[in-house]
């Protein structure tokens, strides 16, 4: 799937990415911060859009070397959102890594009436918030580069044609 309705289907699925990898680390970061939020479904909604963001991220690359191939001669930055792009796969394996935690956190737990020790919700803590944190940073650093590919010198020649 390259193409839908005539446009790259990178640039549909980008925005999938864009939304859903921030959202699936910012429930990750509440489930793990806030045991309420855990112990109730939104445990269940963090793996499953886990689960979407790892599936997509395969299929929004792949989407995106297409376009990219079509380039005889890529930009350095257009070099750089690939390559970078091409990472988001461990950030989304470990997104969907600590969501199985946080689900095991949950069965814990409940088998043990809330009595988990300590020292495991802060390793977990730990770990959930420097997945969360990095693969917000991550889809940032991908997004910046790409835009900057595609919108870098067209707003300096549009203000110039425009006269402003």
């Amino acid at each position: 799937m390259n193409v839908v309705n005539g446009l790259p289907a990178h640039v549909l699925l980008v925005h999938f990415m864009v939304a859903l990898a921030p959202l699936t680390a910012l429930l990750e970061i509440a489930c793990v911060l806030w045991p309420p939020v855990r112990r109730g479904q939104r445990v269940w909604l963090t793996l499953i859009l886990a689960l979407v963001t790892m599936v997509l991220t395969p299929i929004t690359t792949n989407a995106g070397g297409w376009l990219y191939d079509l380039r005889r001669n890529p930009d350095p930055i257009l070099r750089e959102h690939a390559e970078r792009g091409g990472t988001m796969i461990y950030f989304s394996a470990a997104l969907l890594a600590v969501a199985i935690v946080l689900v095991a956190l949950h069965f814990a737990e409940r088998r043990r009436a809330g009595k988990v020790r300590r020292v495991t919700n802060i390793i977990v803590a730990v770990v959930v918030l420097a997945v969360g944190v990095s693969s917000m940073i991550q889809i940032y650093r991908i997004g910046d580069a790409g835009a900057q590919s595609v919108w870098g010198n067209e707003i300096a020649r549009l203000k110039k044609a425009d006269g402003t």
